[in-house]
């Protein structure tokens, strides 16, 4: 059963150097269009019955949801309240760059349901912003986080990078002190990964990409969740940090590894026990729309053991990690059966730890994850 809805907004007004997600400079795009699209899309899904049930999360995520007008927000709100419906406990989240978030848009935002704020701060090192191509300053993250309280927001969320180019330890503790002092109730912080087609990656295969040392990143990551923990914000995700209550219940339906809609240019989706991708560039989106189809690229009925193998590396990036019965309930083995012997090497090397119903990182498994993930690849 679906219980979560992405939409996918891909305009930007500016693109940054480490993105690679789908996106367009919004200039001189179809963006009214591209809405209405957006709103023929969830009409299909509707007629398929998959929007029968109440969900329990909505995401604008992109590109930058932000970079529309207001009256284009309103639009595109208008949709999803016409087609999904609602728990009365829906979380509904954007994504936000702080220099685009006037309060006009928030306004529009909170009216439309929104209660959610998640914004792109990545750094408070100003040249390491300029470095990173974001457009904001210090000073638009404190009117955005002012403005958006005034509005009746609550639930705001900064997203943090480290491991940038050049940054050095002192600029990183310089971050997150100065995030702290907006006491929020939640905060993401990624290390950069340099992606293919990015400006970074560009730079990199010429030799003109100051990285970081891998020591250094790891430090960065200890210093993170050492003051993360002291304020009371609790690490329930690798990179997620949250006072009780206010965990990205979105984000976790995708290491729950439950079921979602992916809407919009470029989303991925997992209905019915199938994983889709839709057409990226926004004509080869829009057409079959237009067509009274939906523009799905990738179909993959995910098997049995990816199913197993997608429970433990999504399930194990969360704090709480993995439940025994659940994966029992679920698959009806017993995870010892299928995953004993990883099991065994992982706990001999302190990476993994069983209490009670739940096998999860230990803390030294927490800056080996991905290596760790690894190993429940059954192929």
């Amino acid at each position: 059963m679906v219980k979560g809805l992405y939409i996918h907004i891909p305009f930007c007004h500016q693109i940054c150097h480490y993105c690679d997600f789908n996106k367009v400079f919004f200039k001189d795009q179809p963006v009214d269009a591209y809405i209405d699209s957006l709103g023929k899309e969830l009409a299909l899904w509707k007629q398929e019955g998959a929007l029968d049930n109440p969900l329990e999360t909505v995401f604008l995520g992109g590109g930058t949801p932000t970079s529309l007008s207001p009256q284009q927000l309103e639009k595109l709100l208008g949709y999803i309240h016409q087609y999904v419906p609602m728990a009365a406990n829906l979380e509904w989240t954007s994504e936000a760059n702080p220099d685009e978030l006037t309060k006009d848009k928030m306004q529009v935002l909170f009216d439309g349901g929104v209660n959610r704020l998640s914004m792109g701060v990545q750094s408070f090192d100003e040249d390491l912003l300029k470095r990173l191509g974001r457009t904001h300053s210090n000073g638009d993250v404190a009117r955005a986080v002012e403005a958006a309280r005034q509005v009746g927001f609550t639930n705001l969320s900064f997203d943090l990078m480290y491991g940038l180019p050049g940054q050095s330890m002192a600029q990183w503790e310089d971050t997150l002190e100065k995030a702290f002092a907006f006491d929020l109730p939640h905060f993401s912080a990624y290390s950069l990964i340099i992606e293919p087609k990015t400006v970074f990656y560009n730079l990199m295969t010429k030799g003109k990409l100051n990285t970081v040392t891998e020591d250094l990143e790891a430090d960065m990551y200890d210093k993170l969740m050492t003051e993360m923990d002291k304020r009371g914000l609790k690490q329930y995700e690798i990179s997620n940090f949250a006072s009780p209550g206010f965990e990205s219940r979105h984000n976790l339906l995708y290491w729950d590894n439950a079921e979602y809609i992916g809407a919009g240019a470029g989303a991925h989706g997992y209905v019915k026990g199938v994983r889709y991708s839709n057409a990226g560039p926004l004509k080869k989106y829009m057409a079959p729309l237009d067509e009274g189809r939906r523009p799905v690229l990738n179909i993959h009925e995910v098997p049995l053991n990816e199913q197993m193998e997608e429970e433990m590396f999504l399930g194990l990036r969360k704090t709480a990690g993995v439940s025994l019965s659940g994966f029992q309930g679920k698959f009806q083995q017993p995870i010892s059966e299928v995953y004993g012997v990883i099991l065994k090497k992982e706990i001999d090397k302190q990476n993994l730890v069983i209490e009670e119903d739940f096998v999860k990182l230990t803390k030294k498994g927490r800056f080996v994850g991905n290596e760790v993930f690894e190993q429940f690849l059954l192929g």
